[in-house]
């Protein structure tokens, strides 16, 4: 009796699931089919250097957010209360904020002061470009730091004590054990940060910058037809994702084999 209930059940639940499936492929059929596709036709040459952008904005704030967050990180492990709470405040800050009241408080307010518009500053920051960047840069750098802080942690106490236990003074114990085997502890995190960031770039379009969101915002203007670009650049942000996601699994698996061997 109760097998026969228990089929029932998943009868039930497989015909729902068949049913809901339909009934998502009809209705996205039907969105598909009325579309303007000479809107996007027309329009679509404009993607490309959106699309350079985003990934412009996005490899520059990652690679310079990293330079930012190895030594807010080891700041933030300090026992010095001078270098730790200056780092956990501007974690606290990034962090706890949302990066659209980053970004208008960079372009608008920081970038808009006499300590800027009266310094050798104001050439760089009174550009959409720059502001946006750093913002992005600082952004990325709190969350990566609190990121590689974890991982720090995390590296077994017994690696450390060998690396002491060879005679390594403190700051060889990090660059030849602790960094490496945290680099590699904070990977997966690190991969998730690079795809926030990706789609955290969008929010430069607020600023005048065209990126992909900025070019699709263009184009709605001029054309009212919303749905069809930002569908077009959602695929777009999606076969970035896709791409990334593929490179960084081989490069994961790539840093592993060399660290084991290593090791």
């Amino acid at each position: 009796m109760q097998a026969t209930t228990k089929d029932l059940l998943i009868r039930i639940v497989r015909l729902s699931f068949y049913a809901l499936t339909a009934l998502v492929v009809v209705a996205l059929a039907w969105g598909l089919s009325s579309l303007n596709y000479g809107t996007i036709a027309r329009h679509i040459g404009k993607v490309p250097g959106g699309a350079l952008l985003t990934l412009e904005l996005v490899t520059l704030s990652v690679i310079l957010g990293f330079f930012v967050a190895l030594p807010t990180a080891m700041m933030r492990l300090s026992p010095n209360p001078f270098l730790r709470y200056p780092a956990h405040t501007f974690i606290y800050f990034f962090r706890g904020t949302p990066l659209l009241i980053q970004i208008f408080f960079v372009y608008y307010g920081f970038a808009q002061t006499d300590l800027v518009r009266e310094t050798f500053l104001w050439p760089v920051f009174k550009q959409a470009y720059w502001c946006a960047l750093f913002t992005f840069v600082l952004n990325t750098g709190a969350y990566s730091a609190e990121i590689l802080r974890g991982a720090i942690q995390a590296v077994p106490a017994g690696e450390i004590e060998a690396a002491r236990a060879f005679g390594m003074s403190k700051w060889t114990a990090y660059r030849r054990v602790i960094l490496p085997r945290a680099f590699r502890i904070a990977m997966p995190a690190y991969g998730n940060e690079i795809i926030f960031m990706l789609k955290g770039t969008a929010l430069a379009s607020t600023i005048t910058l065209l990126d992909l969101i900025g070019v699709a915002r263009t184009v709605i203007a001029r054309t009212f037809k919303p749905i069809e670009f930002f569908l077009t650049v959602g695929i777009v942000y999606v076969v970035f994702t896709y791409i990334f996601l593929w490179g960084w699994n081989r490069i994961e698996k790539r840093v592993n084999n060399y660290l084991s061997q290593q090791s």
